[in-house]
């Protein structure tokens, strides 16, 4: 049997379903965008009259607002994009129990052999998940449809406007050979140059060169984008759940960090902010990250593995606040800061060996992490500012950001 994928795309993402919740942005250039006051100015999305006037995704809002003076910025709302984009592919699951997500905006739909449930051809079964997202949540997707995931996913960025590209066997030469290699995944710019150095342009190009001479300078990466090239992806549409690897958080601060009493304002609220995620998805975790982030924008990450799986903001406090001693070099102030905790295990599958002569520590342990969900539930019924720790308001400037940013998702690897 034929496979039949869809890769669906929802257009500007972001812009988009702000302007579904607020209509009257559509009628002027409009972007998603943070404050350059908080040193976070860049664009997130646009819609469609900021795209007139070439506003990129990733460029500075001084550079936006070059091209744009009347460029409207409007702040991200993070809850709303998280809610309406599982309520678009909360439709694709009616067609299919294989939906995978790539991010919020995008996911593969492998509709093979739903055709003949829905007595309906591959083509109209895409054109009607497009029409039914429209109408029932007022959202533009793009979709390509092709005999792999690739194509797929190639075919929904050829038509950004609610386009429909069909990639088949019969006809993938045609439309995609002519194509820039740049165009298919895992193409990048340092890739896309090596090619292009070697007088490979476009797809076809890549397609038709030797697969031995793609991988002498390309390696393992080389064979599996010239595999790509010809049509001979086979990788599966993988509808389970996600599992989490690491829980982190990280921020860029107000002003530049240059000493270690101002680094612990920022590290104790991003320590506050991934233990409460551990312990909301129920795990532990042995290995403790700090990344750091110069004023030169050179940057570095450190970590050191813990004798017993944590949970508890304090224990990773400490743990990072070590290593931040040992690796800063106070020399150069620090312009951003991370934690992440990683090798997670289940709460309840974790066997706690609990010592026989050391039971104060362990008292000490329960006591913080009784104290830290206190506090955790007085902020979620007063809010974040409701309640703080006293050297958080050595510097308010450095304290004044929400724990809850950092938390974006990001996509989950193409490959597994």
């Amino acid at each position: 049997m034929e496979r039949w994928i869809i890769h669906s795309d929802i257009n500007h993402c972001y812009a988009q379903i702000e302007e579904m919740m607020y209509p009257e942005l559509r009628n002027v250039p409009m972007a998603i965008g943070g404050h350059e006051e908080d040193r976070h100015g860049i664009i997130l999305a646009k819609n469609d009259l900021a795209k007139k006037y070439h506003i990129k995704t990733g460029e500075s809002l001084r550079d936006a607002f070059q091209k744009c003076p009347e460029l409207l910025i409007v702040p991200p709302h993070y809850d709303d994009y998280l809610f309406y984009t599982e309520e678009v592919k909360r439709i694709y699951r009616e067609y299919s129990d294989k939906v995978e997500s790539f991010g919020l905006d995008e996911a593969w739909i492998d509709i093979t052999g739903t055709e003949k449930l829905f007595h309906k051809t591959a083509m109209e079964l895409a054109e009607e998940i497009q029409r039914r997202v429209f109408k029932e949540l007022g959202l533009t997707v793009s979709m390509g449809l092709s005999f792999n995931k690739v194509f797929a996913k190639l075919g929904s960025d050829l038509d950004k406007k609610q386009g429909l590209a069909v990639i088949t066997r019969d006809n993938f030469k045609d439309m995609v050979f002519p194509l820039p290699v740049a165009d298919i995944l895992y193409i990048g710019k340092a890739t896309s140059s090596q090619l292009n150095e070697r007088n490979i342009y476009t797809l076809g190009d890549l397609a038709l060169s030797s697969k031995e001479y793609i991988k002498s300078f390309l390696g393992k990466n080389g064979e599996m984008v010239w595999l790509f090239a010809n049509g001979y992806d086979t990788l599966s549409v993988n509808s389970s759940q996600q599992v989490i690897k690491s829980v982190g958080n990280g921020i860029t601060a107000k002003h530049d960090i240059h000493t270690i009493e101002e680094a612990k304002i920022v590290l104790s609220m991003l320590a506050e902010s991934v233990a409460k995620r551990l312990r909301q998805s129920n795990k532990l975790g042995s290995v403790i990250s700090i990344g750091m982030r110069y004023k030169d924008l050179q940057g570095l990450s450190r970590q050191k593995r813990v004798d017993t799986p944590t949970n508890i903001a304090q224990e990773i406090l400490d743990m990072v606040m070590i290593l931040l001693r040992d690796n800063w070099n106070m020399a150069i102030p620090l312009r951003s800061l991370s934690i992440s905790v990683s090798s997670l295990v289940e709460k309840e599958t974790y066997a706690y060996q609990m010592s026989l002569f050391n039971t104060a520590n362990e008292e000490d342990r329960y006591e913080q992490l009784h104290l830290e969900e206190v506090i955790q539930e007085i902020k979620e019924r007063w809010g974040e500012k409701s309640i703080k720790y006293g050297h958080s308001l050595l510097d308010e400037e450095l304290s004044d950001f929400s724990t809850q940013l950092g938390m974006d998702i990001h996509p989950p690897g193409f490959l597994r």
